[in-house]
Parts: C-alpha cells; structure tokens; sequence
C-alpha cells in the first residue's frame, strides 16, 4: 500500500505545486476568498466528489464516500490570506497590492488539495468517508470562518467521527512536530479608546495628555504577565496597532488602541478581562484621562485528543523515522481556528516543516519575505493520506 501511495503522490505533486502557486499569486483575504474557493470547487468536482460550496458563506466541501461503510474523518486546510505586501523575489509573487499569503494557508490549501487528488484514486480501499473542508478566514480572530461551516452543518451528514489539519512550521523540512493535549493559545483581543483633551502643545498644562497616558498603560499592562500570574503559567498580552495625534504641536486628545492575549489556563483566561480593564482605566485615571476597554473573546484553545495524537506519531514515526517527528515541550501561543473542530470531535492538529538550506532565515511566518520550501507539499499530503487512511481503517 505504502508504495502505491508513494507512486500517486509523486503522480501528483507537480500539479498540486502548480495550484499552491496559482493561489499564492491571488491572495484573497477572509471572506473574499472567492476565487480560491471556485478554484477549489472546480478541482474537487473533476475527481467526481460530492461537492458544496458557500459553506459558512466562503466554504467547500468535498465528501470522499468509501466503498465499505465506516467512519468519517474531516480534513481541514484554511484558505484566507493576511493584508500583508509581499516582499519575495518568486516569480509566482502576489499580484494583489497589499495582500500576500504569508501564513501558508496557500500551501495548505495545496496540499489538501493533492491529498483529495491521491484519496481518490484509493476509493475502493477506504473503508468510511473522508470530508475535504476548505475553510475561509482563519485569519479572522475573534470570529473565525470555523464557526459558520459548522452552523451551516459541515460536521453532519455523515456526521464527523475525527478531525485533522496541519500547518507549515520553521522546523526541517521532512520533519513534523504534534503533541497530545493543549497545542495552542486561546486567543483574545483587547481594545481600549484613551481619551483626553487638546490643547496646544507649547501650553500642556491646559489639555490632558492622551498620548502619556496610553503609553503609561501599554507598559502598566506588561505588569500583569510579571505580577499577577503564577511563574509556572504563561500569557502574552500585547498591544499591536497604537493611532492618536493630529499634529506635532497638538496635545493629543484621543488614542486608540487594539491587541492580544494569550493564555493557555482557564483560570489565567478568566483573569485577563477584568485585570486589564481595571488597570487601564485607573492608570487613565491617574493622568486625568479617561479609558474604554473592550475585551473580546476569540479563538480557543485547541486540544489534541490524547489516544488519537499518540496512534498518530507512532504512525508517522513509522513512516518518516523517529528523528523527524518532534514533540514540543510547550504548546504554540499562536491562536488556530481549528479550535472550533477540536471542541466537538477528537482532533489532531500538526506542524510540517518547511525550512531548509533554500530558505534560511526566511521562513517566520506573518512575514513579507517568507519562502516556503515546496518539497514539504508532497510530505503533507502524504501525512495526511496515510493519517486518513489509518484512522478508517
């Protein structure tokens, strides 16, 4: 079997390339995403499945039904790419302004893509049903695409008995990386509205200052993950955009401010809310400000299910050595939308690795000048095939 499947995937990999670079040249951004997903559509109607689009607005599915009765695994890949201009020298760049696929949600697209071409070809082996889930706006935190393809019934009809997805990583290319249990943060985003009153900037004492007081509580917040946590727990609270001022003399009278926290206990979770509120208003407070703050809940943890996880790295030790499967001490404090899956059936989510001697020092992900190494597309859709494959049978 494993050498039959070797043969399709190489069958397949210079076309499966072919798309992850189509795609990458249109990057479509959460919930535009329709070119991505017509394209999809279209691949995944020549291999004669039963396909749905406009799922949870933007979604495909493709439904792979076996020829034995069985279980049914979904397979997810995101497709949204991130408001980003892309800075590469690749000849397939970005060619929306402003857009690029610096998340290598194209790659996983791809990938699943490949996987679905590979599966299909092994119907009369597959004892089950394989959902191929192209999900919109990963990138749309706290909202997410997940949520609306599973209220629109993505995990019925077979219902769904397992779930899996990966992401490319910067570990060595032909490794993988996955743990039992917590894999990611959950990850939540804080806004806060500063507000003062102007005056001019040769006169401060007439206005109240709220470019003092925003930057008084950007650094009063650090005092939360220092102060207020158990060393043996982890968070992150940052303060990623900061707008205000109209002009260099200009007591500035209003700042806004947007960012994230990541936690992984529940009782840490619970805490940040009303911790950063009560601080940022009564450092505001202190400064003759005023502050509003709104805390707004987003993805969740995402768990790996322990027996499954653990059958899955005894699997791809097997197949790729037990030096390339790596398995982190610590969850990643990225958030991920598979989160949604993960609460409602077991799950596996893991990390491929995509970095090599072609691509040294440019492989951080959200980053202008990320290169992925395409030899890991055809590793990913053999991961998953045989993962799929295992868990049917």
């Amino acid at each position: 079997m494993m050498e039959r499947l070797d043969g399709l995937i190489e069958k397949h990999t210079q076309e499966t390339i072919a798309l992850r670079r189509d795609i990458h040249q249109h990057p479509e951004l959460g919930m535009e995403e329709e070119r991505t997903s017509k394209l999809v559509k279209k691949e995944l109607e020549k291999l004669g499945l039963e396909v749905q689009d406009r799922v949870g607005k933007m979604g495909v599915v493709g439904i792979l039904r076996g020829e034995k009765q069985g279980k049914t695994l979904l397979l997810r890949a995101d497709m949204d790419a991130l408001p980003i201009e892309e800075q590469t020298d690749l000849p397939f760049a970005s060619k929306q302004a402003g857009k690029m696929h610096a998340c290598g949600h194209d790659v996983h697209t791809a990938i699943l893509l490949g996987a679905a071409k590979v599966l299909s070809e092994l119907k009369g082996e597959i004892q089950g049903n394989i959902k191929f889930v192209f999900q919109p706006a990963e990138e749309s935190n706290p909202t997410g695409g997940a949520r609306y393809m599973i209220e629109d019934g993505v995990l019925e009809n077979p219902p769904v008995d397992g779930a899996m997805a990966l992401h490319i990583k910067n570990i060595p290319l032909g490794q993988v990386a996955l743990r039992p249990g917590i894999v990611s943060a959950k990850s939540d985003r804080v806004y806060l509205r500063v507000k003062g009153k102007s005056a001019h900037a040769s006169e401060p004492h007439r206005g109240v200052d709220a470019i003092l007081a925003a930057g008084q509580i950007m650094s009063a917040l650090q005092s939360i993950v220092s102060r207020n946590i158990n060393p043996m727990d982890s968070a992150v609270v940052t303060i990623g955009t900061i707008h205000g001022g109209s002009r260099y003399n200009v007591i500035c009278d209003e700042v806004v401010m947007e960012g994230t926290v990541r936690t992984f206990n529940p009782e840490v979770s619970k805490l940040m809310p009303s911790r950063i509120e009560s601080l940022a208003k009564k450092v505001a407070e202190a400064l003759e400000c005023s502050c509003e703050v709104q805390y707004v809940g987003g993805y969740s943890n995402t768990i790996n299910d322990v027996k499954m996880t653990e059958q899955v790295i005894e699997l791809f030790r097997g197949i790729l050595g037990q030096e390339n499967v790596l398995i982190p001490e610590q969850p990643s404090s990225g958030g991920e939308d598979f989160s949604e899956f993960a609460k409602r059936v077991p799950s596996v989510y893991y990390w491929l690795g995509m970095e090599s001697e072609l691509n040294t020092g440019r492989t951080l992900l959200h980053n202008p000048h990320l290169l992925v190494d395409e030899r890991a597309i055809p590793l990913g859709m053999k991961t998953l095939s045989v993962a799929a494959l295992d868990f049917l049978k």
